[in-house]
């Protein structure tokens, strides 16, 4: 029995090495393998809740783990991100102190609220159906989509890259951005959850046309499809009750 309990703990330290990894590579400046090492943070942490409810076992290490992890791998990882993107663009304002610019700092914002929601998460009874706020991996895959929004070069649609990236990749984006979903992480607005209690249609309409959507998105738009699908999940959020 102990040993099926460490089954999603494992798992869990998985989601929290992949996030390590993310932060080495943001450091070095080569940002799409930060995604994607985020993006692979993000399917641990899905499976290691699934294990854990496949097995039927529960611990409160697991818990706080699980949070730590998401602390790492959501939080400072993506936060990293956003500051090796604001240090390396031309159109950033500078604020020097001591020979440094301390704008790009801003971007640990992102960390710092993240790890205030997943400590209320802990403790808020209300987000077991539905969250409260939006969730901290669905934060860190649309900062992560970045750098890959700005390696695509083609979508369906024909549709100039250029042009976004050079809205994600400006200072006047960045960090009116930072502020906006430092916000949305803890926020009093309740969003959609994507457990699913049974797979009727009735229970479930507005999760399954999210996927349907998010399917479809993906497949015409590819990594920018991913900010599109976020404003979806909020819409849907706000408006599909």
């Amino acid at each position: 029995m102990q040993i099926k309990k460490q089954i999603p703990n494992t798992i869990t330290l998985f989601n929290l090495i992949s996030g390590s990894i993310a932060i080495v590579f943001a450091v070095e400046g080569q940002l799409e393998l930060s995604a994607w090492m985020i993006g692979i943070a993000a399917i641990f942490d899905f499976f290691d809740g699934f294990a854990a409810r496949l097995l039927k076992v529960t611990s409160e290490v697991g818990k706080e783990l699980d949070s730590l992890a998401d602390v790492i791998s959501f939080g400072l990882a993506p936060g990293m991100i956003l500051f090796s993107m604001l240090s390396n663009t031309g159109s950033c304002p500078e604020i020097i102190i001591t020979e440094r610019n301390i704008i790009p700092f801003i971007a640990f914002l992102i960390p710092a609220f993240s790890a205030y929601r997943l400590a209320k998460f802990n403790l808020d009874t209300r987000q077991t159906d539905s969250f409260i706020g939006l969730p901290t991996p669905a934060n860190a895959l649309l900062i992560a989509s970045f750098p890959l929004i700005i390696s695509q070069e083609n979508n369906l649609f024909g549709i100039d890259m250029v042009f976004f990236t050079n809205i994600i990749t400006h200072a006047g984006f960045l960090i009116p951005f930072i502020f906006l979903f430092s916000w949305l992480l803890i926020a009093e607005i309740p969003l959609m959850s994507l457990k699913f209690k049974t797979f009727k249609w009735g229970d479930n309409n507005i999760r399954y046309v999210f996927l349907i959507a998010s399917l479809l998105l993906f497949i015409f738009f590819l990594y920018l499809s991913v900010p599109l699908i976020i404003l979806l999940y909020l819409l849907l959020s706000f408006f599909g009750k």
